[in-house]
């Protein structure tokens, strides 16, 4: 019975993992304003942020928030930049990496094996609402949950819980889907005699 309930999870898995990858991929692009509120492990408030971001597939993502905690993210779909200005030093990663750091990349990301890399299960809700959870597989990973919340195709929702249980919401607002955006508003200008770090591992 045990064996035979094993299947059972992996298949759902695998059905939630398709059905999510499926609504993921009709994002041509997305773009949309947002609000990150993050809460401890004694659900109090330690951090609110508010930025936008872009993503267009394959590949590009553009994240910002605004000061006080002013912070760029871009992806070229190979590596992913982040510029922190108030420490003057942008820092370069291999795009698979961060991806476990930075959710929000599945927005323009490659999708088609996301069960290779969660364990992914999906409730309905009221109305249109649909939530999947991703549960990593790897031990390695800094979250242990995320939660992406859909009305109907659109993404609202991400909730992402780490080991030290500490959630962080982000809220979307402004939602634009498949609209054209240049391939330009992808790209990170920063001031000469900012330090560039290179994470070559």
């Amino acid at each position: 019975m045990l064996v035979f309930s094993s299947v059972l999870v992996a298949d759902e898995s695998q059905d939630a993992a398709a059905s999510l990858a499926s609504l993921l991929k009709s994002y041509e692009t997305y773009q949309a304003d947002f609000i990150q509120i993050v809460v401890n492990e004694n659900g109090n408030k330690v951090q609110e942020t508010r930025g936008s971001l872009k993503a267009k597939r394959p590949g590009l993502f553009y994240w910002e928030t605004r000061a006080p905690l002013s912070q760029f993210i871009v992806s070229n779909g190979d590596q992913v930049e982040v510029y922190d200005p108030d420490l003057e030093q942008v820092t370069v990663h291999n795009l698979d990496e961060q991806v476990q750091t930075t959710p929000a990349l599945l927005l323009s990301g490659e999708v088609d094996n996301l069960e290779e890399t969660y364990r992914v299960s999906t409730r309905e809700m009221e109305g249109e609402i649909r939530e999947f959870t991703l549960k990593p597989r790897s031990e390695d990973s800094l979250f242990v949950s995320l939660r992406l919340r859909f009305d109907g195709n659109e993404l609202q929702e991400m909730r992402m819980q780490d080991s030290l249980a500490q959630l962080s919401v982000l809220s979307f607002d402004n939602i634009q889907l498949n609209q054209a955006v240049k391939d330009t508003a992808f790209t990170l200008d920063y001031p000469e005699g900012v330090d560039v770090i290179r994470d070559e591992n």
